[in-house]
Formats: C-alpha cells, sequence, structure tokens
C-alpha cells in the first residue's frame, strides 16, 4: 500500500483538499515542462521543401483533450501544448450550439469551445513561433460564412494561404516570408470564401473506421487517388479513443514500417499522419526521421532506401 506524507495544516483547509491541490500542480507542472522541453522549431533545411513535400504529426480531434476535462477525450493536451511539441495539423471538428460555432466533438455533454477562443489561441501560438506552419482540416456542420466570421474575429484572415489546385504549392520559405503560414481545409462549402479549401479537392484519406493495428490499409476512403496531398489515418477507435489503443497505433514497431510502407504501395509518402494521442508512443519522432531520412527534397522524388 503506497503512503503520502501528512499534508500541512492550515486553517479552513482539509488535509484532502491540500493533497488534491498539490496533486493538481504537480500534474500541471509536469505537462508544462514536458510541453517546454519537447518544443520544436522548423530546421532550415525544411525552408526549401514545398508545403506537399512535407510529412508532419496532425491530432484527431485535437479540441477534444483531458486536460481541458473533455470527456472521452482523442489527446490529452491543450492545443497550445501540441503545437508546442511539434503537432502541425489540427482536426477540428465545427458545430452550431445556441446559434454560435463551437468546437465539439459528436455532442456538446463530452466538451466544448468557442470557435473563436480555439482560433485565437491557434494566432498566439503562430505570434510566438514566426516559422511554424500550421493546418487544420474541418469536419464542419456549419455554414462557410459562420467560420470564416470566426477567422475574422480572430483577425487570421490575412495568416490564410490561398491555393490552387492547378498550381504547384510554395515552399515553406515563401509561406513564412509572405506570412501566410495557416492553410486551411474543410468538408462543407470549401472554396466559398479565400483560403477555405475544399478537402477532397485537395487530399485522399485512408479509412478512419479501424479496430486493429492489423487492418490498417491504404485504400482510398474519401477523395480521388490523383489529389495532391494525403491523410493517413493511423489511429483506432473500438469504439471510441483510448490510450491504449493509442499505445499500439503509435508505437514504432507499427508507425515507422507503415509511413515505409505507404510510400512503396502509393507511390507518395503521407502528408498528414493523424493519430489519437499524439504523445503516447513515438509518433513525433518517428514521424521527424521519417520526414527527414526517407524524402529526398532536394530533387523533389520520393524515394525509399
Amino acid at each position: 500500500m503506497a503512503s503520502f506524507a501528512k499534508a500541512p495544516f492550515i486553517p479552513g483547509i482539509s488535509s484532502a483538499a491540500l493533497l488534491r491541490l498539490a496533486f493538481c500542480l504537480l500534474v500541471s507542472a509536469g505537462q508544462t515542462a514536458a510541453g517546454k522541453a519537447a518544443e520544436v522549431e522548423m530546421p532550415a533545411a525544411d525552408l526549401d521543401r514545398r508545403y506537399d513535400q512535407c510529412s508532419v504529426v496532425m491530432t484527431h480531434n485535437a479540441m477534444s483533450n483531458r486536460a481541458e476535462g473533455w470527456l472521452f477525450p482523442n489527446q490529452n493536451h491543450s492545443l497550445t501544448q501540441q503545437l508546442n511539441a511539434g503537432v502541425r495539423g489540427l482536426m477540428l471538428d465545427v458545430h452550431l450550439f445556441q446559434g454560435r460555432p463551437y468546437l465539439i466533438h459528436n455532442s456538446h455533454f463530452l466538451g466544448k469551445r468557442l470557435l473563436v477562443d480555439g482560433l485565437h489561441e491557434l494566432g498566439r501560438f503562430l505570434d510566438e513561433h514566426p516559422q511554424a506552419i500550421v493546418t487544420i482540416i474541418f469536419e464542419s456542420y456549419v455554414p462557410a460564412s459562420v467560420v470564416q466570421a470566426a477567422f475574422k474575429d480572430a483577425s487570421l484572415l490575412e495568416r490564410l494561404h490561398c491555393q490552387s489546385v492547378t498550381e504547384a504549392w510554395p515552399t515553406l520559405r515563401k509561406m513564412v516570408d509572405t506570412n501566410r503560414r495557416l492553410v486551411v481545409f474543410t468538408d462543407r462549402e470549401g472554396g466559398s470564401w479565400p483560403g477555405y479549401h475544399d478537402v477532397w479537392r485537395f487530399c485522399w484519406e485512408t479509412p478512419f473506421s479501424v479496430k486493429a493495428v492489423e487492418k490498417f490499409n491504404f485504400v482510398v476512403n474519401r477523395g480521388r487517388l490523383s489529389n495532391s496531398l494525403i491523410i493517413l489515418n493511423h489511429f483506432i477507435t473500438r469504439p471510441t479513443a483510448g490510450v491504449s489503443l493509442a499505445r499500439k497505433a503509435n508505437a514504432r514497431a507499427v508507425l515507422q514500417p507503415r509511413l515505409t510502407a505507404c510510400l512503396r504501395e502509393t507511390g507518395r509518402h503521407p502528408h498528414f499522419i493523424t493519430v489519437d494521442f499524439y504523445d503516447v508512443g513515438d509518433t513525433l519522432q518517428v514521424v521527424r526521421e521519417f520526414h527527414d531520412t526517407l524524402l529526398d527534397s532536394q530533387a523533389g522524388k520520393e524515394t525509399v532506401p
């Protein structure tokens, strides 16, 4: 049986309350330290790669996180901590609730946050990291004009990159120099306003309803095979997300061969590696290694050693 040091006596506050407070402070400090320790900036060599020549970690249902009290979460940490750790893609669900756009996964009872508040948080991260390039993929249940208004309120419209399907993606250096460092895709009314891209005109994805690592595959679920970007859905749902499931999916022995197999079987690298609980397992390190060693960016060719 574990033993605990006796909490100091403070009038009006029970020992149990003090222990709970101490535990919360320790957890908070540990999470903050973890986020800061893992914080990364873009290597100089990456700046000369085109946007479509990069592989990045994308968090599935990024807004649904344990740190902010969401029920049945897909992530452990806040948006800022995810980005500080090196995540560069966020999958976000947006619904109308009481007439306003909120980040919600399935039901507001599980957790909710005003879309504009989440966008303000993202804007602060971009201010503090002038070389960071972030991608959002929205699963949207609201009109495009409502989302546009939230981006306007968050002062992010001028930071959006606008891409034509027929043109080559720019280098990261150009996106940084022009301060157009936010790329947004959506599955509803894409193209309705500048910078609000139709995800299925630019991307194709692998299946997202996978119940075991042995069932991962490269079948085209949505989008067209000729689209320029691949969303590699790499998470297990049985019936909801879970840390134990993420530990299996995010293990080096599972993730690393899948990235290489994607390159071999499709002839192209995955651009967005979408995971639950990115901090469980080896996701960030494996994707970074893949990004660095398996892509011949200078020649603009895909190679496997």
